[in-house]
């Protein structure tokens, strides 16, 4: 195992497409699957309802740490633990996302990193866990941009 998940995916998107979809809060809802209550803002935090089927009685509670468009959005969320609860006592993952240009469109990667930080007892799970999560959103965006 390691501290970090990468993902990347090549979409058959133009990079302000892809921009969009990831930094305008209502868009990023419809293929994240989650309600958010304001506009992403550099250093404010990021609030809403997960509509997930299966995880709707989970919040959504990030924290926007870059928007250098068009290149990186980034943002830290709260570790859970097994029963979906924030545990304010562990440090918080950083998701990063990162465009690049390709002559397809763009390259889309995303590194969840900080796993490293947890209890070594629910260290693999959480990793297991947001590795299958992250594999199914570039899906998501990948449908969501091409469509």
């Amino acid at each position: 195992m390691t501290d970090r998940i990468e993902k990347t995916v090549e979409l058959n998107a133009p990079v302000d497409r892809v921009w969009r979809a990831l930094t305008d809060h209502r868009e990023f809802g419809e293929w994240f699957k989650v309600r958010l209550d304001q506009p992403f803002v550099p250093g404010a935090e990021s609030t809403g309802q997960m509509t997930y089927p299966g995880f709707e009685h989970m919040p959504w509670r990030a924290e926007v740490v870059a928007m250098d468009e068009p290149r990186l959005f980034s943002f830290r969320w709260p570790h859970m633990d097994e029963q979906q609860k924030v545990r304010e006592d562990w440090s918080w993952a950083v998701v990063e996302f990162r465009l690049e240009p390709t002559d397809a469109g763009t390259r889309l990667t995303v590194t969840e990193s900080g796993f490293d930080a947890l209890p070594p007892e629910r260290r693999d799970e959480a990793y297991r866990s947001n590795e299958g999560g992250w594999e199914e959103q570039m899906g998501n965006i990948k449908a969501h941009v091409e469509r």
